[in-house]
């Protein structure tokens, strides 16, 4: 992996892509609960917004790319069996190039919220736990794992919600260690995304998960390549 001290050259690079799902590159961002995919997803997804580099920045910007969270798809009931529901719901539209009306789900209140509208963007960023599943993998034009160990990712993420939801969390290690036990995402990545100190760096290519396919997605340690 190379340091990378801006994320605007990985944004120019999935700008580029072809479409994969109608008019839409949809980029997946998959790692373990707690592995920063929200924060790197936000970040990424404003170096997308950005305008080219060495053209004068207009009046009134372009906003970010949008970025679906799946915490906003899963559910109490359906942590990770929430796939179809994307489908109708995100997919499908998105594919015939049609706005996506979808329904958050409130895990405060344990139900769905108000409708939101999904525009069929020229790139939207899909970020959580299973967004590189083998049901969205033929819809990706592109797949990046985030290369934090389990249990780090883990204890940041309960450090993070606090001690009123280690029941939840106890519940959460087990479905995900189901999850990737019999659908893996990190195998298929295209780029592996690790934070430095200095921010991201990261791999792309077909040597990028080469001999480390279960470091992580199954394991607690860092490929050693």
């Amino acid at each position: 992996m190379e340091p990378q001290q801006s994320l605007e050259s990985l944004a120019r690079e999935l700008a580029a892509l072809p479409p994969s799902l109608g008019p839409v590159r949809l980029i997946g961002i998959d790692g373990h609960a707690g592995s920063g995919k929200s924060t790197f997803a936000a970040r990424l997804a404003e170096a997308l917004g950005r305008p080219t580099l060495g053209r004068p920045r207009p009046a009134h910007p372009t906003p970010a790319v949008p970025v679906l969270h799946l915490d906003d798809v899963a559910s109490h009931a359906e942590l990770f069996g929430w796939e179809e529901r994307l489908r109708a719901q995100v997919l499908e539209p998105l594919a015939a190039g049609r706005p996506a009306h979808w329904a958050p789900y409130d895990w405060v209140e344990r139900r769905f919220g108000p409708e939101r509208v999904l525009e069929p963007a020229p790139v939207l960023l899909i970020e959580g736990v299973g967004a590189g599943r083998r049901a969205l993998r033929p819809h990706l034009a592109r797949l990046l794992w985030m290369e934090t160990p389990r249990a780090q990712s883990w204890i940041r993420g309960r450090n993070r919600d606090g001690r009123e939801l280690s029941d939840f969390w106890d519940g959460w290690e087990r479905a995900e260690r189901a999850h990737f036990s019999s659908d893996p995402s990190r195998p298929f990545a295209d780029t592996l995304v690790r934070q430095s100190g200095t921010g991201y760096e990261w791999s792309s290519g077909t040597g990028a998960t080469a001999g480390t396919a279960a470091s992580v997605t199954e394991g607690d340690e860092l490929p050693r390549a």
